[in-house]
């Protein structure tokens, strides 16, 4: 066996530590991001991590997988720690059983900017405030299959690299462009500077100054400026219907989707070109985020 491939027999064993007992906070390391981490399950998911490019640092397998289903990854990622354990000793880790027997710690990619992952996008989705990372998951995948160029995030979003963002979205965030909107500063005078705003204090809450709900204007105004014409996915009196031919028509859209109950902030819908709904029957008046976001994408990128 070679040098690299190392048996667990202890759940407490520290090697476990980063697949065991780390909180998804601590892999996200703000401290020093650089050496920040994420966990990629399944030998589909950890393939579509490294095509994209992302660096592993060590892998977790069922024992009876160094020479079954994994041997191209462990081939793929040369000489990193290989670690092998029985199957009763790994389902003790939480969701084991939806990893199909192989686990690997990677680095986190470099952030990208909102600029760089717009420059050729003609059709992209904008997650506002959508903070469970189920939907997260469920909407890069449908992102993926749906034509869409990239995906951008409000700071106060879930993260597309938490395990279960990953594991929900089967691997297509590591296929579909995504960034973050910058944190920012709002001055007196509506000024902005990148900041730590949304660590700060939740926009929404009344008690944060009115004028920080100014940041979810800028955000469209930084679309606006990129070249894209804004649909907010929103039920309102002047809503349009999602298959009104004048969206087709735009040439770069932008659609908008907002946070699981409360939807988009009302500086948003009133900052974007159009609100569109979705037409529903038997009185449905709104759709889960994810499943409103497929039905969106599915429309608009035709």
């Amino acid at each position: 066996m070679s040098d690299n491939i190392i048996t667990i027999t202890d759940f407490m064993d520290p090697n476990l530590d980063v697949y065991a007992r780390l909180t998804e906070n601590q892999l996200l390391n703000r401290a020093n991001p650089k050496e920040g981490m994420f966990i990629a399950e399944s030998p589909k998911v950890i393939e579509r991590a490294l095509d994209a490019g992302c660096e592993p640092v060590s892998l977790l397998m069922e024992t009876k997988h160094v020479n079954g289903e994994a041997r191209g990854i462990i081939e793929r990622c040369q000489n990193i720690p290989v670690y092998t354990a029985s199957f009763d000793l790994l389902t003790k880790l939480t969701g084991f059983a939806l990893t199909r027997g192989t686990l690997c710690a990677m680095y986190r990619p470099k952030p990208r900017s909102v600029e760089e992952v717009c420059r050729d996008a003609r059709r992209v989705a904008v997650l506002e405030d959508v903070v469970n990372p189920t939907n997260v998951g469920a909407i890069f995948r449908s992102a993926a299959a749906l034509h869409m160029d990239a995906v951008l995030l409000t700071p106060a979003c879930s993260n597309p690299l938490y395990r279960r963002a990953i594991r929900v979205s089967m691997g297509t965030v590591f296929q579909v462009p995504w960034a973050y909107f910058p944190k920012y500063n709002v001055g007196s005078d509506n000024t902005f500077s990148d900041a730590s705003l949304h660590d700060k204090c939740d926009s929404r809450d009344q008690n944060c100054s009115d004028r920080n709900s100014s940041v979810y204007k800028y955000n469209i105004d930084v679309l606006h400026k990129l070249g894209f014409k804004t649909c907010a996915m929103a039920l309102t009196d002047d809503s349009v219907s999602i298959d009104d031919p004048v969206l087709h028509s735009e040439e770069r859209l932008a659609i908008v989707l907002g946070t699981e109950g409360d939807g988009l902030h009302e500086q948003t819908i009133a900052s974007c070109d159009y609100t569109v709904k979705i037409p529903m029957s038997h009185g449905v008046d709104s759709l889960n985020v994810a499943a409103a976001s497929a039905v969106a994408f599915w429309e608009l990128a035709k």
